[in-house]
């Protein structure tokens, strides 16, 4: 147990460059190629719906379940006061969590704590799990997180970092791209029942100002990302 301990507890070697920037390319591929894209966003409803529910449960609000569907749309239902602080909280949270996950994600990597953000994660996963209440929610979540499971237990420390820094990439660089889809279709005319077109509802901001929010705060959390990967020169 103190060798597991240690294991998730010690520093990991300080990751190249071309390890850095070359995942940084990976995630960008996997966001850039559509055909894998229709199955990797749902990494990011995942990280979308579980910002929504780690909200809900913060501001107090009690949470039904989440779920998820193929179409890479999901749905978190929680019970409480419909209008209020609280609930625009929880709608404020689902566009820029995957970012804002990614950010955290990114400075625990910039410590060197690699091997503890994946077990992080896991943790992080059982309990969303807990909360699914869909067949393809169960089984999308426990796809990812068998795949998680599988680098964190028997990949080698290289692998881990390599999976690591490809994951936090991921999350930053899909979440901005995950808000021009709001609008497209918004413009569209779908979406309606958006978080942006809810926040509306509840506070008589226009739906378009709620998602240029969400676009600033998921490109603020990229420069940032950015930033502590080391990539730009000091």
């Amino acid at each position: 147990m103190k060798e597991f301990w240690d294991n998730i507890t010690s520093v990991q070697p300080e990751p190249s460059l071309q390890l850095v920037i070359g995942t940084g390319v990976a995630a960008l591929l996997l966001i850039a190629w559509r055909p894998i894209w229709r199955h990797t966003r749902q990494v990011v409803t995942i990280a979308h719906e579980g910002a929504h529910g780690l909200i809900a449960a913060l501001v107090g609000r009690k949470l039904s379940g989440i779920r998820l569907h193929s179409d890479t749309s999901g749905v978190t239902v929680s019970r409480g006061k419909p209008t209020g602080g609280g609930m625009i909280a929880v709608l404020l949270a689902g566009y820029p969590g995957p970012a804002l996950f990614g950010l955290a994600a990114a400075f625990v990597l910039s410590r060197g704590y690699a091997v503890a953000l994946l077990w992080g994660l896991l943790v992080a996963l059982v309990i969303l799990l807990l909360q699914i209440r869909n067949l393809f929610g169960l089984w999308s979540v426990l796809v990812f997180g068998a795949v998680v499971f599988g680098v964190t237990w028997w990949g080698s420390p290289s692998v881990q970092s390599t999976f690591a820094h490809l994951l936090t990439w991921f999350l930053l660089l899909a979440a901005p791209r995950a808000v021009l889809e709001l609008q497209h279709s918004r413009r569209r005319g779908q979406g309606r029942s958006s978080d942006a077109d809810q926040l509306r509802r509840l506070t008589g901001v226009p739906a378009l100002m709620w998602v240029g929010v969400f676009g600033l705060v998921t490109l603020a959390c990229l420069a940032l990302g950015v930033l502590w990967s080391g990539v730009l020169p000091s």
